[in-house]
């Protein structure tokens, strides 16, 4: 009985000195650069990508995305409370505007549900973050790599919808994209600093609704 108890004594101890080890950033701003695997995009698509980029902010249980590329700019408000999101989209001199519930977003992201994370045995160190590599396997047989610091995790995970099971902060990650060419996002800077609360303030006009 005592060596159980003993046995029981030391998993806890793992288990809380593994917790401990992680820490929940609740406030953070991530900037991401992204490029085109050279092998699978034409010219034009690569130039373009290099004056584009991804920041994410998150505060609390809010988050915000902005993509920026030379031809549109969107930005993705998610709110974990609710699940409700929202997407601001501008093209040109045209803004639109989609309101998604938690249904809505679930369904728009359905086809990550179910993907399962396989670990590998590769680790690189980004922004001074030890990351693991996975690899994200999804139910429609395809599959892309990741490298997720798994000593710092998001307070908000959902609004990354196929990320929301990695434990751990994405910081490297594949997607395909652009007519199937595969696009890779990496974290250039990474800012702890507190987030301001109008960077989540979602505008009453000036959009068109988009169902």
């Amino acid at each position: 009985m005592k060596k159980v108890i003993t046995l029981f004594g030391l998993l806890l101890f793992g288990t809380i000195g593994i917790n401990a080890q992680q820490r929940i950033v609740a406030e953070c701003t991530v900037t991401y650069s992204i490029a085109a695997d050279g092998a699978t995009a034409d010219k034009e698509t690569v130039e373009s990508l290099k004056n584009s980029s991804k920041t994410v902010y998150i505060k609390a249980n809010q988050s915000r995305v902005d993509l920026i590329s030379p031809s549109f700019s969107q930005s993705l408000f998610y709110d974990k409370n609710s699940g409700n999101a929202t997407i601001l989209r501008e093209i040109g001199n045209n803004k639109f505007m989609s309101k998604l519930d938690n249904t809505k977003w679930k369904d728009e992201n359905k086809k990550f549900d179910g993907a399962v994370i396989v670990n590998g045995s590769e680790t690189k160190t980004i922004l001074g973050y030890e990351c693991k590599k996975a690899t994200l396997q999804l139910k429609d047989g395809s599959a892309f790599n990741i490298y997720y610091a798994s000593n710092i995790v998001p307070s908000v995970k959902e609004f990354e919808y196929q990320f929301k099971d990695v434990p751990g902060f994405v910081l490297e990650y594949e997607a395909q994209e652009m007519g199937g060419k595969k696009i890779k996002y990496t974290a250039t800077k990474i800012n702890l600093s507190p987030v301001q609360a109008s960077k989540f303030e979602i505008p009453t006009s000036g959009y068109r609704m988009l169902n």
